[in-house]
């Protein structure tokens, strides 16, 4: 039986990249104080919510590189917008160099996330994909709320 390809393992990253910039044009949408301050109904704030996105992609691919299996930490000092996004635009090549060293035969194998999520590891990406919508969508709402337009979300360039 002929398996077929549906993306390839560059389009991923590609799609992924694309959600990375929108989540980085969210973050600049943001007041500094708002950032760091609102949030609604009891939900993190939109930079609690971004230090988790990066907490969570680099140290991820990470340990399925280097396959090793350290525990989730969010504790990222990061404390104004300018360090968040310096961090953001830092994270961002480390993660293309570390996708690119994942072995696409490696794709179905499983792998336990931060000892916490034993799925397939292109599962484990999706995962970093999804939970970047999800929490990007909160930002949205929290910008909303604010009176502030958010990006498009379909310019991911």
């Amino acid at each position: 039986m002929n398996k077929t390809e549906i993306i390839s393992k560059a389009d991923l990253l590609e799609h992924w990249l694309g959600h990375r910039n929108l989540t980085r044009k969210t973050i600049e949408k943001f007041p500094e104080e708002e950032l760091f301050n609102y949030s609604i109904g009891g939900m993190r704030t939109f930079a609690d919510l971004a230090k988790e996105l990066l907490s969570l992609a680099v140290p991820g691919l990470d340990g399925i590189v280097h396959d090793k299996i350290e525990t989730y930490s969010h504790d990222l000092p990061i404390s104004t917008k300018a360090e968040l996004l310096e961090q953001w635009d830092k994270d961002t090549p480390i993660l293309i160099d570390l996708y690119n060293q994942i072995p696409e035969e490696r794709f179905n194998d499983n792998f336990n996330l931060f000892g916490q999520y034993n799925f397939p590891i292109v599962h484990n990406i999706i995962y970093f994909i999804d939970n970047e919508v999800h929490h990007r969508a909160q930002g949205f709402v929290y910008l909303r709320a604010l009176g502030i337009e958010p990006p498009f979300f379909w310019e991911r360039n």
